[in-house]
This record gives structure tokens, C-alpha cells and sequence, in this order.
């Protein structure tokens, strides 16, 4: 009972991380196109300033759920997939040190640079969560011993390169509804043109994906043993469907929320596709790493679960209260006092 009420949060953890940080992957992505001036890089960056580092803490959480529920899926998976995650982590490092730095110097080739870094370390990201989800989906060439029997070729099938196009696509119809609510005028109008042109891309992405996998993965197995399960894939339609109509009504904030929702149940149904399997073996499924065979005994389990009952409300509240204190319309002229990115 307690792997399994681990296994739900887990999944969640990674559910709410992509749909948080997945719209600054986006507006990261979309920062060369939309930011035609410094002004639009501007207020596209500072649209996501106050909110990229509290959203990474849901990663850094899921993380550590890993590590301390599960050490063994933890350990497997980082000397597995070592090469792709510290990709990843490059990539975010990149990231988090271009936003601290474009505004350090008055030179307009010094933002040029970290504006490159930016976008590198947005973009990359998208793609390799896309890529890393596809192949726990999919499985991985671990042996008995949980070592890795291949190489970076492995991870990159078609199957795992879709689901990469299928989170940038998601991300970045994410971050142009999110720069929509932050901004106004001319760069909120293309915000939402983008956010209208990749709305049928991001479906037509994640279509295919889930054809894709009724044949490349098992995920389908548990819902049509449990067939209620399918109320996750169909909140998901709904909410991707939601997305449009209030795209369409210029609703943003009922928008943004529904494509949030839509890319948390998305993973979701992916990961409650996997159980009680935490990584997959390619070569023999007796070899799969699961929440039975990894987990931390019940003791470490249980104080875990109390700790995070009492902790995640908070976190959830701090996070609560940063968006609505900070999620409000930006002038460009309120970003010159020195204090913004």
C-alpha cells in the first residue's frame, strides 16, 4: 500500500513539475521569435523572472522522491541514463545563469549572448523530458544488474524523438498563453497567434504519440484492465479541447490553466500507464525496476509521507502566493529600475 501511495505521488511530483516549468521552457523557446526588440526580450523574460527557480523546486523534488522512495529505480536510472540527464542538467544550468546574468552589462552583444544561452537552455530541456519520458514509456536496455546494455543511440528511437516534439510543441503553446497574460499591446497579439498556430500542432503531436505507443509500449495495459482509468486520458482531451475554447474567447487565465492541466494529466497517463513499473527493461520485462522491488522500507516510507503532508501544503501555498502577487500585467517601464533581468 505505501509503494503504491508512493508511486501516485511520485508521478504527480513529475506531473505538476512539467506543468509549472513547461511554460518557461516555452517562452524560453519562443524568445528569438517574439522578442523582435530589447524591450519585447525584456518583458518576455521578466514575464517568467519571479517564477522559473520555484518551479524547478517541484523537479528537485521529484528528484529526491527518487532517491528516498525508491534508490534502487534512483540509482538505475541515473548511471542508465547518465549521459541524457546530465544533458539536462547542463542545459538547465545554462538556463538559470543566463537569467542571472543578461542584465549584468549594458552591452547589447552581452544580452545577445545569455538571450542564446536562454533559449539553449529552454529548448534543450523540452526536448530531452520529451526524449527521457518516451524511453521510460517505452523501456530501456537494462539487464538483470540494472546496467545499461548500449548507448546515447538507444535513447534516440523515433518513438523518444516524437515525444520530444510532443513537450516542446506542449511547451510552447504553454509559454505563449502565459506571455499573453503577462504582457499587452502588439507582443500579446503575436503571443496569442502563436499559442493558436501550435494548438493543432501540439494535438496532432500528441495523437500520434499515443498511437505510437499502442504498439512501442504497454502503457495501454493497466487502462484496459482498469478501464475507470481512462477518465485520466479523457480529462486530458478535455482540457487540450478547453485550451482552445477559452484561447478563443480570449479567456487567458482559465486558458493557461486548462493547458496546465492538460500536460499534467498528459504525463499522468503515462505514468499510471507504467505500474507499478518505474523503469523498463527493454531486453526482459523480468528485469523491470518497479515501486515493490525499489522501494525504501516501510519504516523510511511512512516518516516520508508525514513530512510531505506537512510540507507540500506550504509549498503549495508559497507557490499560490507568488503567482498571484507577481502574475499581473508587465509596463515595460516599471523594468528599468535596475532590479529586473
Amino acid at each position: 500500500m505505501l509503494e503504491t501511495t508512493w508511486f501516485i505521488l511520485w508521478g504527480l511530483l513529475w506531473a505538476i513539475y512539467l506543468a509549472s516549468d513547461g511554460f518557461d521552457f516555452g517562452l524560453g523557446t519562443l524568445l528569438p521569435f517574439l522578442g523582435r526588440s530589447e524591450g519585447d526580450r525584456k518583458l518576455i523574460v521578466n514575464s517568467m523572472g519571479p517564477f522559473w527557480d520555484g518551479n524547478e523546486v517541484w523537479l528537485v523534488t521529484a528528484g529526491g522522491v527518487t532517491f528516498a522512495a525508491f534508490p534502487r529505480t534512483y540509482a538505475t536510472m541515473f548511471s542508465a541514463m547518465y549521459i541524457p540527464l546530465m544533458l539536462l542538467l547542463f542545459a538547465l544550468i545554462f538556463r538559470g545563469v543566463a537569467f542571472e546574468f543578461r542584465a549584468k552589462v549594458d552591452s547589447a552583444r552581452w544580452r545577445r549572448i545569455w538571450d542564446g544561452c536562454l533559449f539553449v537552455g529552454s529548448a534543450a530541456p523540452a526536448v530531452l523530458l520529451g526524449v527521457f519520458f518516451a524511453n521510460l514509456f517505452a523501456g530501456i536496455p537494462i539487464d538483470a544488474q540494472g546496467v545499461l546494455q548500449g548507448g546515447l543511440i538507444d535513447f534516440l528511437h523515433p518513438y523518444a524523438l516524437l515525444g520530444g516534439v510532443l513537450f516542446l510543441t506542449l511547451f510552447i503553446v504553454h509559454g505563449a498563453l502565459w506571455l499573453a497574460i503577462m504582457v499587452e499591446g502588439d507582443l500579446l497579439e503575436r503571443a496569442l497567434h502563436v499559442a493558436r498556430t501550435f494548438w493543432p500542432a501540439s494535438i496532432i503531436t500528441v495523437v500520434l504519440f499515443l498511437l505510437t505507443s499502442t504498439y512501442r509500449t504497454d502503457l495501454f495495459t493497466n487502462y484496459l484492465n482498469h478501464p475507470w482509468l481512462f477518465l485520466i486520458l479523457v480529462f486530458a482531451v478535455a482540457a487540450f479541447i478547453m485550451t482552445r475554447v477559452f484561447l478563443a474567447r480570449r479567456s487567458l487565465w482559465p486558458a493557461f490553466t486548462a493547458s496546465a492541466l492538460a500536460i499534467g494529466s498528459t504525463a499522468l497517463f503515462g505514468v499510471v500507464g507504467m505500474f507499478p513499473n518505474t523503469l523498463i527493461s527493454s531486453i526482459n520485462p523480468m528485469y523491470n525496476v518497479t515501486a515493490f522491488n525499489s522501494a525504501s522500507s516501510a519504516l523510511t516510507l511512512k516518516i516520508m509521507l508525514g513530512i510531505a503532508l506537512a510540507v507540500l501544503p506550504v509549498v503549495i501555498g508559497y507557490q499560490g502566493w507568488v503567482y498571484y502577487r507577481f502574475g499581473r500585467k508587465l509596463k515595460l517601464e516599471e523594468l528599468e529600475d535596475g532590479h529586473s533581468y
